[in-house]
């Protein structure tokens, strides 16, 4: 932890990117786990992609609200408002970010490059005009502009990432002397070609994540078997204590 400080504290711009493993310190269940009431009731992998969207809309519906009340019984956990409060500071430039839920931006992120996407934003899947969230939730799934099919503002399965996003995200990993990832398996690409930029450019690799990752061996400094919400707080109080 001394020398994650010591790297926070000597770095020009740091880069943080996260993972599920962020998001399921918060109790929001891994979207990947079979053992979660989700798969229950649906089949993700027959639902989360642009043929249920164009072909099986009520039950494409079902799915994504069901999602989104999920996600609205949770909130951000302390590590969240302690990024929330590095961006702040200045001591990070930003977050990438694998998850959807929106839970940095409500910690107090401003630069938070959302690489599939949010389930803060609702559109139309035919004009592309903005749709309220509420209004989906409760019921509204057809445009109040041209009636087309309503939409979660996640990438599906079928889709290309965002590519505004996506560059935006390699411009800033490029900028890095430090790059810090959080909860994230570094399997699922190409998401997880961000670390590798990083180190093509000389910064500093920490990982931070219960498990091995396939990047562990190019990492400067490795965090594992500890709770990811009980190291970024315990950072950010060696960081404060030696303001």
């Amino acid at each position: 932890m001394e020398d994650v400080v010591r790297l926070l504290q000597s770095s020009s711009y740091t880069i943080v990117f996260t993972g599920a493993g962020m998001s399921t310190e918060s109790g929001l269940p891994d979207f990947r786990s079979k053992n979660r009431g989700l798969w229950t009731k649906f089949n993700p992998d027959e639902l989360a992609n642009v043929h249920a969207l164009e072909h099986n809309f009520e039950e494409f519906t079902d799915f994504y609200q069901y999602r989104l009340r999920e996600i609205e019984k949770y909130e951000p956990h302390e590590g969240h408002h302690v990024l929330g409060k590095w961006e702040k500071q200045g001591i990070t430039g930003g977050v990438i970010t694998q998850n959807v839920d929106g839970f940095h931006h409500d910690a107090g992120n401003k630069n938070v490059m959302e690489l599939h996407g949010t389930f803060r934003k609702f559109f139309c899947n035919r004009c592309k005009r903005e749709q309220s969230r509420e209004k989906y939730l409760n019921g509204q799934h057809q445009c109040v502009f041209c009636d087309g099919p309503v939409r979660p503002g996640i990438v599906l399965f079928g889709e290309m990432l965002p590519e505004d996003v996506f560059y935006k995200a390699e411009i800033e990993t490029g900028k890095a002397d430090l790059f810090i990832v959080i909860g994230s398996s570094l399997t699922v690409t190409p998401a997880n070609m961000f670390p590798m930029i990083a180190k093509e450019h000389g910064a500093k690799l920490v990982i931070v994540n219960r498990e091995a990752t396939p990047m562990d061996h190019y990492a400067d400094y490795i965090v594992r078997d500890q709770s990811i919400k009980e190291w970024l707080v315990g950072v950010d109080r060696e960081l404060s204590s030696t303001d």
